[in-house]
């Protein structure tokens, strides 16, 4: 069985112990690296290519929020999952807007962390069961077009999908089998069709067609 390699980066030696165990007790999982603050995690990213990144939203020397949008600037395809004391929307709506694959917070049960290990490995979104209403809050936003009303191609879609789910340009390309300038033609495409401006609003519009999610 191959292994899902996560690279933990928190500050806090104690508390990277207890996941490194606790990760590394299940048997489709394992810790490949640790990193304890920002710079440190983006060199660690680069080099050990895990497949899903365990990342803290308060760290020295580059903060979480730095380093999502680094490590998204160098096309890195690890998903990102946060970890975070942070139960606040703001919080949540900046992280999803970054890149990120996933939001749990630090008091979240064991069970539960692990769950939202495998479903950003899978490609799909997770965010903490306790911030549904914020999710809802976020996706619902000001009214966006009506999907039916705007006539986006299967192709756009699938891009927009992309988007929304975190993945760069350079990861959209080499799934779709087309250049990246044809993925940025797409997207600025789609922003003008929807009449949106930043990611954000593309993340909110695809959530709230469905866009996220599913295999």
């Amino acid at each position: 069985m191959k292994k899902i390699r996560i690279l933990l980066a928190d500050d806090h030696a104690v508390l990277r112990g207890g996941l490194r165990l606790m990760i590394n007790s299940q048997a489709d999982m394992e810790v490949v690296g640790e990193a304890g603050n920002g710079a440190d995690t983006i060199e660690m990213a680069l080099k050990l290519a895990p497949d899903v990144l365990l990342l803290d939203l308060s760290m020295p020397r580059m903060d979480g929020l730095e380093v999502l949008e680094n490590l998204r600037r160098k096309a890195v395809g690890a998903k990102i999952l946060v970890l975070t004391m942070h139960d606040d929307e703001g919080y949540l709506s900046e992280v999803l807007a970054s890149g990120a694959h996933g939001y749990i917070l630090k008091r979240a049960a064991d069970v539960d962390l692990l769950a939202a290990i495998r479903t950003v490995f899978a490609g799909r979104l997770y965010v903490d069961p306790s911030l549904t209403g914020s999710l809802v809050r976020l996706a619902v936003g000001p009214p966006a077009p009506l999907m039916d009303k705007i006539q986006l191609s299967d192709r756009e879609k699938h891009v927009l999908r992309l988007v929304a789910m975190g993945f760069t340009n350079q990861q959209i390309a080499e799934k779709l089998v087309i250049s990246v300038k044809t993925v940025e033609t797409h997207r600025s495409n789609i922003k003008e069709k929807l009449g949106l401006k930043g990611r954000a609003d593309l993340v909110r519009y695809a959530m709230q067609h469905n866009l996220i999610g599913g295999p």
